[in-house]
């Protein structure tokens, strides 16, 4: 069984109507921990919902394989405050 090598992942806002997040703000994930030092804060919500993103990117599966355009653009299922999100892969 060939084994896939973790890849860093960068959650980036990029349109925000709820008063926890404003655009530009980040979540890093690396493996399966998130990167406190490089991330300004995680709701949750967004994060339980974007998740099968983050899973199937951190195991090297591209934005183009799940019918997305580069990177994966989701929002946050909270209807009253919608934040738009891409998620990609992060090399530093």
């Amino acid at each position: 069984m060939t084994m896939f090598a973790e890849q860093k992942i960068r959650i980036e806002v990029l349109q925000s109507q709820c008063k926890l997040y404003q655009p530009g703000d980040c979540i890093t994930i690396d493996g399966p921990m998130i990167d406190f030092d490089r991330t300004d804060r995680v709701c949750v919500t967004a994060l339980h919902a974007i998740y099968p993103f983050i899973f199937a990117m951190r195991k090297g599966v591209s934005p183009e394989a799940m019918g997305f355009d580069g990177k994966v653009t989701v929002q946050c299922p909270d209807y009253c405050a919608p934040v738009i999100f891409t998620v990609s892969p992060f090399t530093e």
